[in-house]
């Protein structure tokens, strides 16, 4: 082998090399592109400490842009196996604070026990099942998770699952 053939076979070993490892470092950085952000990561969570809560208090917390309303329901009201989050003794009620007919934000009213959308009329109970009104559907339950006495919207646990399974 002559030495103009020795240098062109190493010269084609280099680029081969260098283009494996730019073509390696392509593949790195094109996932990085894919995978979210840790802050878009930590936006998809929200979590909530109940045990602060009085019996009839509503609280309103936001996710993902969106109202989320929580009622912690007193201990006379009746149970509704299909809606209640339960959390150690206690029952909530936490829904999408979005009316189901326009997207409308209601407002609780607790003279009336109800969520009223000023829009066009519509009325939810206290549970967030529609009474009147044009809503099509009751109000949407959020993804969540019971942690201890937090809710944390946005994961999904099996306490969610149950409640969807019974919708």
């Amino acid at each position: 082998m002559s030495v103009s053939e020795e240098r062109r076979g190493f010269i084609g070993l280099a680029f081969g090399a260098v283009a494996a490892v730019g073509g390696a470092f392509s593949l790195v950085a094109m996932k990085k592109t894919w995978d979210p952000l840790p802050s878009v990561k930590a936006a998809g969570f929200t979590t909530v400490d109940l045990s602060p809560m009085k019996e009839g208090e509503i609280r309103q917390v936001e996710w993902r842009k969106k109202p989320i309303f929580i009622l912690k329901k007193e201990a006379s009201a009746a149970k509704n196996e299909a809606r209640d989050v339960v959390v150690g003794n206690d029952r909530y009620i936490v829904v999408i604070g979005l009316c189901t007919h326009l997207g409308c934000i209601p407002e609780w009213k607790a003279s009336k026990a109800a969520f009223v959308c000023a829009c066009h009329g519509g009325e939810f109970n206290a549970e967030g099942v529609q009474t009147y009104g044009p809503p099509p559907r009751p109000l949407d339950i959020p993804p969540f998770k019971v942690d201890g006495t937090k809710l944390v919207l946005g994961e999904v646990g099996p306490e969610y699952e149950k409640l969807i399974g019974k919708a």
